[in-house]
C-alpha cells in the first residue's frame, strides 16, 4: 500500500474526552511506526448519512488506507499494525501474541473498565462493577510484574491498546494498588509518540474552539 493513511475523527468535542477520543490510538500507532498520515473531520453535531456510511454507530475514529475503509478503533490498529513490524512482530508465535493481547485489552478489560467508568460517572457510590474491574486488574498486574511489555519484552500495538485501556481508570486512581500496571502506564505514556499523538489531538480541537469563536463573533 502506497500513501498516508486518513484518520477520521471529529471537528469538535468538549473539554471532557478530550486526549481520551479514540483515534489517539490510531495517531500514537503511527507515530510509533514512523507512517504519514492526515486527520480529517465528521460533524460531531451533525452526524448524517454520510458518517453513517462511514461508521454505522455514528462515531470515530475509522480511517482510509489506499482505498480500504475501516472503522472501530480495535479494527483500525489491527490494519495499521500489520503495515509495521514496529507494531507487529513477524515471528508467527509472536505475531499471535500480539493479537492475544489486542483483543484481551478490548475484550477482557476495557468491556469491565467503560461500563465502570459509566456507572461512576453516573454517581453510583458502590459500583456493582468494581470487584470484577478489580480481579482484570489483579490478573494483569501479575503479568506485568514479570515483564516491561506484553509482547516479548518489546513494544507493540498491543501495549498501545492496553495502555490506552487503562488511562481512564489511571486518572480516576484505580491503580493505586497495582504497583506493575502503574509503571507499565507510565512507560507507555511516555513515549514520545504518544506525547505526540496526544498533543496534535489537543491542538485539533482547541483549534475547533478558536474557529467555533470565530463563526460567533
Amino acid at each position: 500500500m502506497t500513501g498516508a493513511v486518513t484518520i477520521w475523527t471529529y471537528d469538535w468535542v468538549p473539554n471532557g474526552p478530550r486526549g481520551h477520543v479514540r483515534d489517539i490510538r490510531l495517531r500514537w500507532a503511527l507515530e510509533e511506526a514512523g507512517l504519514p498520515y492526515t486527520v480529517a473531520t465528521v460533524p460531531v453535531a451533525d452526524r448524517g448519512p454520510d458518517h453513517l456510511a462511514r461508521q454505522p454507530f455514528a462515531q470515530v475514529p475509522f480511517i482510509e488506507d489506499d482505498g480500504i475503509r475501516i472503522f472501530e478503533s480495535g479494527a483500525c490498529l489491527l490494519h495499521l499494525a500489520e503495515k509495521s513490524e514496529i507494531l507487529m512482530p513477524r515471528d508467527p508465535q509472536l505475531r499471535a501474541d500480539t493479537l492475544q493481547w489486542i483483543i484481551a485489552a478490548l475484550n477482557s478489560v476495557e468491556m469491565v473498565t467503560v461500563p465502570w467508568w459509566y456507572i461512576r460517572m453516573k454517581g453510583v457510590s458502590d459500583n456493582p462493577l468494581a470487584g470484577w474491574m478489580r480481579q482484570r486488574f489483579e490478573r494483569l498486574d501479575a503479568v506485568l510484574a514479570e515483564r516491561d511489555w506484553l509482547v516479548d519484552n518489546r513494544f507493540t500495538a498491543a501495549d498501545i491498546l492496553m495502555a490506552d485501556v487503562l488511562r481512564m481508570p489511571g486518572k480516576l486512581e484505580q491503580l493505586e494498588e497495582f504497583a506493575a500496571l502503574k509503571a507499565y502506564l507510565a512507560r507507555a505514556c511516555d513515549r514520545p509518540a504518544f506525547r505526540k499523538a496526544v498533543r496534535d489531538q489537543l491542538d485539533h480541537f482547541e483549534a475547533a474552539d478558536a474557529k467555533r469563536k470565530k463563526a460567533g463573533d
